[in-house]
């Protein structure tokens, strides 16, 4: 970023890229994407509720309140049931210097504008699915989103009921106050996405466990 700060990192992990877009932060830098070449990626909102979740089967985009806007579905991939969706195209801002632009799955392009020079990185990829049977498990989100995604709802939790008893010091006063409708939905779906995804029962058990506590 112009300020200094790190804006995009790109690493390897075994046999597959990663490309990280953070915010424009010195320390303690939030992700605002995360593109895997598996076919897997997320764009958050500012208050790190998921914006676009994508996999090798398709894609979802979610409001704030963590309600599915729309959901679409790649032209190669073979879904067992369901009718298939073709994407519209996509184009959000993650800040005042980086854009996500989603035309395909091969056609994904993160750009980045910061004193009248632009640059664009294509995290697309093309995943061929020639058979039913080597499809994977319907599942929107990875092992570290979905760790991260517990994280970041108990941590809003927390904010949420540090609010209330700095607003009503009374301890008769905090069973009373309703956490906002949005971090109910995230938390629920949340447990519903353990139920469904292809992940360890030890994850499964830990993510439970950072939503409930």
């Amino acid at each position: 970023y112009p300020s200094g700060n790190l804006a995009i990192i790109v690493v390897r992990e075994k046999k597959r890229l990663i490309c990280i877009v953070q915010e424009d932060k010195p320390n303690n830098a939030e992700i605002r994407a995360v593109f895997k070449s598996n076919g897997r990626s997320t764009c958050y909102y500012p208050n790190g509720a998921v914006w676009i979740n994508m996999s090798i089967q398709g894609g979802q985009y979610l409001d704030q309140e963590g309600s599915r806007v729309r959901r679409w579905t790649w032209p190669n991939s073979i879904m067992s049931s369901g009718p298939h969706v073709p994407l519209s195209p996509i184009f959000i801002s993650l800040n005042q210097h980086m854009g996500v632009r989603i035309l395909g799955q091969d056609k994904i392009t993160v750009s980045f504008l910061a004193m009248g020079q632009q640059a664009k990185f294509n995290v697309g990829t093309k995943v061929q699915v020639s058979d039913v049977g080597q499809l994977p498990p319907p599942t929107w989100l990875g092992e570290d989103e979905l760790l991260l995604l517990a994280f970041r709802v108990r941590i809003l939790w927390l904010f949420d009921r540090l609010r209330g008893c700095l607003n009503f010091p009374s301890n008769e006063q905090w069973d009373k106050i309703k956490p906002p409708a949005y971090l109910i939905t995230q938390t629920l779906k949340i447990l519903q996405l353990c139920t469904t995804s292809d992940i360890s029962d030890e994850l499964r058990s830990s993510v439970r466990a950072i939503v409930n506590a």
